[in-house]
């Protein structure tokens, strides 16, 4: 497996690291998981809950960005949503809390409000964000997304040319590349010649592909459309064997760290994963 590692605030992955499980909690109704969406008053007791399980950080959103969903809300109340959720969180966690969004406003909402890393879904295609988060010190995930007048090719040269764009943004930024790790978008490739389903499966397939890029690989699968399609399983509840058996995948072809509703049952396939992969004695 590649040597490339990252630090995201406290949290090593990469390298000889195990690799890591980060939990998703949502604030957010429309999300396409509705078992992901916790209210004020779960949230910590959930986010304890994912970190007892194995959670080595915990990843708040508070705006669905399913690319299939009609679910736009306004800048302030993503601000708002999620600056309350990581202020409930950041200073009760033994863990860094991570903050969806690629909004800038909302960023330095949520990095002022106790986040250490940001999650970032757009591939930094505003410059505002890359700026926020360098001059909070902050960490980044940053994921291949499709762009306007952007035509999709075949899926891994497309999502490694997407990130390593957004790998140069990030350094003319001043983020510190030991800070970051990349995301190749499962689900969010959804128009081009390629079904967005094969797509997926595609870049799961040649995950290992994106190592040439440097840098740590976050895998995001959990119960996402495309195991739906492949199952005929339509309910998200209904997806976590599935979502363990793409984890496999990814862990096998070199994922460094897996975003995932459930922590528990993640880490154990990811644990199996790991071993499965190592070298022959």
């Amino acid at each position: 497996m590649p040597d490339a590692r990252a630090r995201l605030a406290s949290v090593e992955i990469g390298g000889r690291a195990p690799v890591a499980v980060m939990g998703v909690i949502n604030v957010s109704p429309e999300s396409f998981h509705p078992g992901s969406v916790y209210g004020a008053d779960s949230i910590l007791r959930v986010a304890l809950e994912m970190v007892g399980a194995g959670a080595m950080l915990v990843d708040v959103g508070a705006r669905s960005t399913a690319p299939y969903l009609a679910t736009e809300i306004s800048e302030a109340e993503e601000s708002d949503r999620l600056a309350r959720a990581v202020e409930r969180l950041a200073d009760k966690l033994p863990v860094p809390v991570s903050a969806d969004t690629a909004r800038p406003a909302v960023a330095r909402a949520a990095l002022e409000a106790g986040a250490r890393v940001l999650n970032d879904v757009s591939g930094l295609a505003d410059p505002a964000l890359a700026r926020e988060i360098a001059a909070h010190d902050a960490s980044l995930i940053t994921m291949a997304a499709p762009g306007p007048g952007r035509s999709p090719g075949a899926p891994i040269a497309t999502v490694r040319a997407v990130l390593g764009e957004a790998l140069a943004r990030a350094g003319a930024a001043g983020i510190p590349e030991e800070r970051i790790a990349v995301d190749p978008g499962i689900g969010f490739f959804r128009e081009g010649a390629v079904a967005w389903h094969e797509w997926d499966v595609a870049v799961l397939r040649g995950l290992a592909a994106l190592h040439a890029l440097g840098r740590p690989i976050c895998v995001g699968v959990s119960r996402k459309s495309f195991i739906g399609a492949l199952t005929g399983r339509t309910a998200t509840e209904d997806r976590l064997s599935g979502s363990l058996a793409a984890t496999t995948a990814a862990v096998l072809n070199g994922a460094a760290l897996i975003r995932a509703h459930d922590v528990r049952e993640t880490l154990d396939a990811v644990r199996v994963a790991e071993r499965l992969r190592e070298p022959h004695a």
